[in-house]
């Protein structure tokens, strides 16, 4: 192929003698297997002189000096909403002996990561009240998703109901995920509150073959919900598994699934010491409260705490024929890896904040957020819902969301998702000051 060598490496002596060790006498035979029709015999025509390094360095900060720097955080959520991220998680993330992709497969492999996802499991069973956690999954979507397929396993039912006020992002995904097993999606409507409609899911369960009941919270109205007693109740009454998706974030000051008895609880854990970095990487989390057919119906792996057989305290992979080390089609899941790495920043994200540093940050929140509202509402907008909400909360206009948008863009600020002409969605945190809020409703102002 007429390969360029470097000038200076690989030594032709070590490249002679692996050649050797096996079995060829030139690196063209590296690459029999590509016809010769579609191979490149001569040297690739890239156009230009190769820049240096420092040539390369200057370049790209041209390009960054293009990009437009906000002025403040985004009132942005909908799924990944902005936070302050401790140094401290970004430096343990970050130490070589975890910065990896690479999932445990073997109990084995490494006690320094396994004992890290043991304790992730840990705290997030203390967080959620459940007895059981896995060590991760890919996000909020595919856990739902998990979640419904286990409780068709486990049920034999077809039918799924979750409410109309469900995160749009997470539906797709789960529909996408039942295509095929015959598993029917349901959507059960609101109130004028923004609240799950009791009467409704009723009525639905009474009809029979339910296997689940969803409920999220804070729902995607960014209400929460009030009546998780009676969901769990009527789920149970009817025979189906009740399922609560959570933002963990907000079990600072609002009950925790397991109090109220939920057979599951799903969610993400982005709020808890992740940066947005344009949508992504997420960690779901799913656990189950100790019942044998949920806990060997679970998806992802599960690390547990043993002994070995010189009495050493060791950390092993447990109930793994779960997953794929059975054959394809008893496999609870398969998903073959999960998010360790991100799981490690929620562990170390808890660990700096305690129960009493997490009701502390959630009350500041809920104090920024609702001193937006009162803003908002001043300058002549209004909340069409009137139940208590977190972080997110719907905001309606008298004029077009889409002026509101571009006015607030204007003063290099980002206002909240659209959701209908006249309506968005904001999102307000610990990272938003109060001269930030001020000056996105002096945007507002000027429109309205």
């Amino acid at each position: 192929m007429g390969l360029t060598r470097h000038p200076w490496l690989p030594n032709l002596g070590s490249v002679g003698e692996m050649m050797s060790s096996i079995g060829i006498s030139s690196l063209d035979q590296l690459f029999s297997d590509v016809p010769q029709s579609v191979r490149l015999k001569k040297p690739l025509n890239v156009a230009g002189k190769p820049l240096s390094e420092q040539e390369i360095v200057r370049r790209l900060e041209e390009l960054e000096r293009k990009n437009t720097q906000l002025v403040c955080p985004p009132f942005l959520g909908a799924g990944a909403c902005p936070h302050y991220v401790p140094q401290a998680v970004k430096f343990v993330i970050g130490r070589s002996e975890f910065y990896t992709a690479y999932t445990p497969y073997q109990p084995e492999v490494s006690q320094g990561l396994l004992q890290a996802m043991f304790e992730y499991q840990s705290y997030m069973a203390e967080l959620l009240e459940m007895e059981v956690v896995n060590s991760s999954l890919y996000d909020w979507g595919s856990a739902l998703s998990e979640a419904v397929l286990m409780a068709h396993r486990v049920t034999g039912r077809r039918r799924v109901l979750v409410p109309e006020t469900i995160n749009p992002f997470h539906l797709q995904v789960l529909k996408t995920w039942t295509y095929g097993r015959g598993v029917v999606v349901e959507r059960i409507p609101f109130d004028h509150r923004g609240l799950l409609s009791i009467e409704a899911l009723e009525a639905e369960l009474s009809k029979g073959e339910v296997a689940a009941v969803y409920v999220q919270q804070p729902n995607f109205l960014g209400v929460l919900e009030e009546e998780l007693e009676s969901v769990v109740e009527l789920a149970k009454k009817h025979g189906a598994l009740s399922i609560m998706g959570v933002n963990p974030l907000v079990l600072g000051v609002v009950r925790p699934p397991g109090e109220y008895g939920f057979d599951v609880a799903v969610g993400d854990g982005q709020e808890l010491g992740l940066s947005l970095n344009y949508g992504g990487p997420m960690v779901g989390f799913f656990a189950v409260r100790w019942e044998g057919r949920l806990v060997r119906q679970m998806p992802g792996r599960i690390v547990g705490l043993t002994t070995d057989s010189e009495g050493r305290q060791s950390y092993a992979l447990v109930l793994q024929t779960r997953e794929q080390f059975t054959r394809r089609e008893k496999a609870t899941s398969n998903i073959t890896t999960n998010e360790a790495l991100m799981a490690l920043a929620n562990l170390v994200y808890l660990s700096l904040l305690g129960p009493n540093g997490l009701r502390e940050l959630d009350e500041e929140i809920m104090s920024r957020s609702h001193y937006a509202a009162r803003k908002l509402r001043e300058v002549g907008a209004s909340l069409p819902y009137s139940g208590e909400f977190f972080e997110e909360f719907l905001v309606r206009f008298p004029a077009r969301y889409s002026k509101v948008k571009e006015r607030i863009r204007s003063r290099g600020l980002h206002g909240g998702l659209q959701l209908d002409e006249n309506s968005a969605l904001f999102c307000v945190t610990e990272v938003h000051s109060k001269d930030n809020i001020d000056k996105m409703v002096e945007a507002v102002a000027e429109v309205m």
